[in-house]
């Protein structure tokens, strides 16, 4: 196993090229997360086409942001998607124009008991576009019309899954998934994918594995229940023991 201190900055230079990736379901940038984890350790990606049905559930159109701002009336950009990712809810439908404070406050979400925190939320499976911001922030908004553009575009893609599989001695395996899905926050999702792909690696190094190991990266739940669509058998016929990577990083 490597030391805590090549293991620390492993982990630090893969955080710093990861942290600024806009992930998703699906889209570039959680494409990208896929391509850098494969650095650490060869993975095999998949690509699942929006629209295939896997089980019950639907792939989900393609997500990509270009931008993302609400303007003051003196155009002063006051939330900005490109200064903090977490400001546009996940899977915002295109929208530009003005609009008055009273409506514009229903499309945003803060937190009162953490003032200065931005929340994170999504609106997958429902079109809808709102941003999140801090309660100091919405204290701020003084105007009563502002300027939102939202551009974003939704369209036939892919789903990405990336995964290792490493045999042993014997078919009966260990099961290690992560998410690939969550954009700058550091204990929520990267703590997970980064800590997974460096953990395969060192069991890719060795030279006596007793049982087989499999590592899942995928969005969750659209993309578990996908992993398992087309796995499901394999892993019902020898799987051992499971773990989900994620949330890890407190001290």
């Amino acid at each position: 196993m490597m030391n805590k201190t090549i293991l620390k900055k492993k982990f630090s230079y893969y955080f710093d090229l990861l942290w600024p990736l806009n992930r998703s379901l699906t889209g570039n940038d959680t494409r990208k997360t896929h391509k850098i984890l494969s650095q650490i350790v060869k993975l095999k990606t998949t690509e699942v086409k929006s629209g295939t049905r896997v089980n019950d559930w639907t792939i989900p159109l393609e997500w990509n942001v270009k931008d993302a701002y609400i303007t003051n009336l003196k155009n002063e950009k006051i939330i900005d998607f490109k200064k903090n990712n977490l400001h546009l809810i996940g899977y915002s439908v295109p929208f530009k124009g003005y609009i008055s404070k009273k409506k514009l406050i229903k499309k945003l979400i803060f937190l009162k008991n953490i003032p200065n925190a931005i929340p994170y939320s999504t609106s997958y499976y429902k079109k809808n576009w709102g941003f999140c911001l801090s309660y100091n922030q919405l204290k701020r908004l003084k105007d009563k019309k502002f300027y939102v553009k939202v551009d974003t575009k939704l369209s036939k893609g892919s789903m990405t899954i990336s995964e290792i599989y490493l045999p042993g001695k014997i078919k009966k395996e260990i099961l290690i998934h992560t998410y690939t899905c969550h954009p700058s926050m550091a204990i929520n999702e990267l703590s997970g994918p980064i800590l997974t792909a460096l953990l395969a690696k060192e069991i890719f190094k060795s030279k006596n594995r007793y049982f087989s190991y499999r590592f899942v990266f995928a969005p969750e739940t659209i993309g578990s229940i996908a992993y398992l669509h087309f796995n499901g058998k394999n892993l019902k016929k020898n799987l051992l023991a499971g773990f989900v990577c994620n949330s890890i990083g407190y001290k």
